[in-house]
């Protein structure tokens, strides 16, 4: 897709006006300009914009995303015509790569696309639920309405993945002061305590000789160091990325202590939520269940919704074909159930979400609240540790006991 600056009549008002527009070739940006009741008189193509370093550098954040879609399905559903609402739109969105995408969409849209086939050729800023979504709203005729449910879908997701990080967060900064302790004191006042031992000639006690040795062997091959460390961490990113390695980072999530039970109840409540969201807006079950497994973003669930979903095609009631899966937790199947009785399994399916969201919030402030005194007593075994190995040896020297 090229962009071209373009200058041309205004039918309406027979003014003269210049701007930009992306079209694959200067003749499909004339067709364009002619749909919009515009006569074509001039066109460059441009080069170098800076739009590169943007698409390169470029972040399209959700809440980019969320604003956006809000606003678009504001415009459609006071009655603009998409083309005009996507290019009001881009007026009103200030980041510059997502102004890009949406202009790229506006496009195809103008050159006979739907709106979900023209999102669909932005898979990294639109997931496979936004296009379904957008999908199901074009069929039905409330293209307004999925796009709301897109929005809160995002809202929601992002809120819970925001506070799990959260609530990593505080523990990674107190390894990482502790880390840096034992460093300064290994580097710094290891050093000065070995002196004294040798102008003393005293032997040093084992623990501090340890402390000694791998503070001399950091110093002289940090390069070793820093290579080994280098290669292990880029190795173990490689592996992550193999199928071996995304099945060990989704079974760790799950199994890991303490944390665990927090990720299993994230699935669980993007599970109920997704569906709940792709159901309401008319998207088939067996599609609702395809979509929904892969946007958990965890294989093991995955591969539990697959198996449940051959089952639901095979005859047996999404209840029934859940509950064998031992991965997925009792209370989803069992309001499913009650949902599929009532005829409302979206609604059943929006209240285990918000049952897994509130247990979710509440894990996540009693995990936040224990972890910090349990991180203080590692931090002060950590420091009360190295100030002994220095302190220890000091003391003996000075009432002649040698420890």
């Amino acid at each position: 897709m090229k962009k071209y600056t373009y200058e041309a009549r205004d039918q309406a008002t027979n003014k003269i006006v210049k701007s930009t527009i992306q079209a694959d070739s200067e003749s499909s940006a004339a067709r364009l300009l002619s749909k919009q009741g515009f006569v074509p008189l001039k066109f460059s193509e441009q080069l170098g914009d800076g739009s590169l370093l943007s698409r390169i550098t470029g972040r399209i954040t959700t809440k980019d995303k969320v604003v956006f879609t809000r606003q678009l399905a504001t415009l459609i559903g006071a009655g603009l015509p998409l083309s005009q609402s996507l290019h009001t739109v881009i007026e009103q969105t200030n980041n510059k790569q997502l102004q890009s995408v949406v202009q790229e969409i506006a496009t195809s849209v103008e050159g006979g696309k739907s709106l979900s086939d023209s999102f669909a050729k932005h898979p990294k800023v639109f997931s496979e639920v936004f296009i379904s979504l957008i999908s199901a709203g074009e069929l039905s005729g409330t293209l307004d309405e999925a796009l709301q449910r897109v929005a809160a879908q995002q809202e929601k997701d992002a809120a819970i993945v925001s506070k799990i990080r959260g609530a990593l967060t505080y523990p990674i900064i107190v390894l990482v002061v502790i880390f840096g302790v034992m460093a300064f004191m290994m580097f710094t006042v290891v050093p000065q305590v070995e002196k004294l031992y040798l102008d003393l000639d005293k032997p040093l006690p084992l623990l501090t000789q340890i402390m000694v040795s791998t503070a001399n062997f950091m110093v002289s091959y940090w390069w070793v160091v820093i290579i080994v460390l280098a290669a292990a961490i880029y190795f173990f990113i490689q592996y992550l990325g193999t199928e071996n390695g995304i099945r060990f980072k989704d079974t760790f999530k799950l199994k890991v202590p303490i944390f665990g039970n927090m990720f299993q109840k994230l699935y669980m409540a993007r599970l109920s939520r997704t569906s709940q969201t792709l159901l309401g807006t008319g998207v088939s079950m067996l599609d609702t269940l395809k979509i929904t497994s892969r946007a958990i973003n965890n294989t093991l669930i995955e591969d539990s919704i697959v198996r449940a979903a051959d089952k639901v095609q095979g005859g047996k009631a999404l209840s029934v074909a859940l509950t064998p899966e031992t991965i997925i937790a009792p209370l989803v199947p069992q309001m499913i159930k009650i949902g599929e009785q009532s005829g409302r399994i979206d609604e059943m399916l929006g209240k285990v979400a918000q049952i897994y969201e509130d247990e979710l919030d509440e894990q996540i402030r009693t995990i936040s609240t224990a972890i910090e005194p349990v991180l203080m007593v590692v931090l002060a075994v950590v420091a009360g540790s190295m100030v002994g190995a220095i302190l220890f040896p000091i003391y003996s020297l000075v009432n002649g006991i040698n420890i």
